[in-house]
């Protein structure tokens, strides 16, 4: 009972207010977000191919980059207008005596009184950003690269019987050559910038051929003097 009757004196009472309200509230908001990403994409990893062996193993990739954003406004604008409005208010109501009253409205509503530059902070973005991305790749069956590095080895060493091969039947081809000629008397000039390529051969006889030589015959005592007795009697 004691509510309702509050509530009703509340109601009923008379009220005077004098109420003069501005509100003029500006809010503005920029912004601007940039992602980056770097990709790492697998790649084949490096091999060693010997003959047709072809052998793969732990790899280390290491690959610098560098990139560089640039964010501008279009059309820029530096500042701009901003109204200011009339928001005077001493009319508009009545006190009990007549006199006129604020009335919480403004006078003039959507009067502009004058325009303040505001800042917009529009830029131009410029970014330079750098790093290194790294990629480690490692065969998981070990087995085969074993094998396979094996296999390469055996190559090599094909490879190298070959060539000392080739490099056998050349030397010998090389010697007979040389050979040939100094049996019949030619050579390079020593001046020549191939002489030497038979300077190291040797001409010598072969087993069981005496080579061309010339022999002393001594003479003993009794053969001069028979012979010196021979010429006497001839004589």
């Amino acid at each position: 009972m004691k509510r309702v009757l509050a509530a009703l004196l509340l109601f009923t009472g008379p009220v005077n207010a004098q109420v003069s309200s501005t509100a003029a509230p500006v809010a503005n908001s920029s912004g601007s977000v940039t992602n980056q990403a770097v990709q790492v994409v697998p790649s084949k990893t490096f091999a060693s191919v010997i003959n047709g062996v072809q052998c793969q193993g732990a790899s280390l990739t290491i690959n610098p980059f560098i990139s560089s954003t640039t964010g501008w406004s279009d059309p820029y604008e530096r500042y701009y207008n901003e109204p200011v409005y009339d928001t005077l208010d001493i009319t508009g109501a009545f006190d009990p005596e007549g006199n006129p009253i604020p009335d919480g409205r403004p006078d003039n509503p959507g009067r502009i009184l004058f325009r303040k530059p505001v800042r917009t902070g529009q830029k131009t973005n410029f970014s330079v950003n750098g790093g290194i991305t790294a990629q480690i790749s490692i065969p998981l069956d070990r087995s085969h690269i074993r094998t396979c590095r094996k296999a390469a080895i055996k190559q090599v060493e094909l490879m190298d019987a070959a060539l000392a091969d080739k490099r056998l039947n050349y030397e010998i081809a090389r010697l007979r050559n040389c050979a040939d000629l100094m049996k019949e008397g030619i050579s390079f000039h020593p001046a020549s910038p191939y002489f030497q390529i038979c300077a190291d051969v040797v001409l010598v006889n072969p087993p069981g051929v005496l080579p061309p030589h010339i022999h002393s015959i001594p003479t003993s005592s009794k053969t001069s003097e028979s012979d010196d007795a021979a010429r006497q009697t001839q004589q």
